[in-house]
């Protein structure tokens, strides 16, 4: 009587049930790979995340920051973080904050610690902590950013090599990675970039 009562409650394993769960798996494996697809396109041509390393965007950005990029139909504008895939002399990614556009005249004051554009004072208190330093630069000022480039300055003025030298110079617009959008980790500093 056992024996038959067990025999009752045991469902025999079908074609069906076993063709079912193969379709189950071949769908979930065709989910998983279309999702990795579209990450991978997501995060190729309109997001990046890249790491900063240095103090030069201090007190903006810390070194070992993770930020996000939008880099797709990117233009620059004034007051955007950047990533700079390389400079003339400068082989590795450098992060700045754009100053200055094609065509529009720089000038700083190194004593004053002010930079100017255009003949109008930047108002950069948001993001500077000390301002241009009496240092030496290579290039007189004021200056006329070249067309297709753009004039570039790390926030933390006294230890940034930016386009006050000819490391790195006036910038070719084609080296533009993307925009810096937010900080992405550690989690503590999680935010929109200003």
């Amino acid at each position: 009587m056992n024996q038959q009562s067990i025999r009752l409650y045991i469902k025999p394993v079908t074609r069906k049930s076993q063709s079912r769960f193969t379709v189950n798996c071949y769908e979930w494996i065709e989910a998983f790979i279309t999702s990795l697809i579209a990450v991978v396109i997501l995060f190729t041509f309109f997001f990046r995340v890249v790491n900063v390393n240095g103090p030069s965007m201090l007190p903006t950005l810390q070194s070992n920051d993770r930020v996000v990029l939008s880099s797709c139909f990117y233009k620059p504008r004034q007051g955007d973080v950047v990533v700079i895939s390389h400079t003339q002399k400068l082989r590795e990614p450098i992060i700045k904050r754009v100053i200055a556009l094609e065509n529009q005249k720089v000038d700083i004051d190194f004593e004053k610690g002010i930079v100017s554009v255009d003949g109008v004072p930047l108002d950069e208190s948001a993001y500077i902590q000390n301002g241009i330093t009496d240092q030496p630069t290579d290039f007189k000022f004021p200056l006329t950013v070249p067309a297709g480039h753009i004039f570039v300055l790390g926030d933390n003025r006294a230890v940034s090599n930016d386009s006050r030298f000819s490391d790195v110079g006036m910038v070719d617009v084609r080296n533009i990675l993307g925009k810096a959008e937010m900080v992405v980790f550690p989690f503590n500093r999680v935010g929109r970039i200003k």
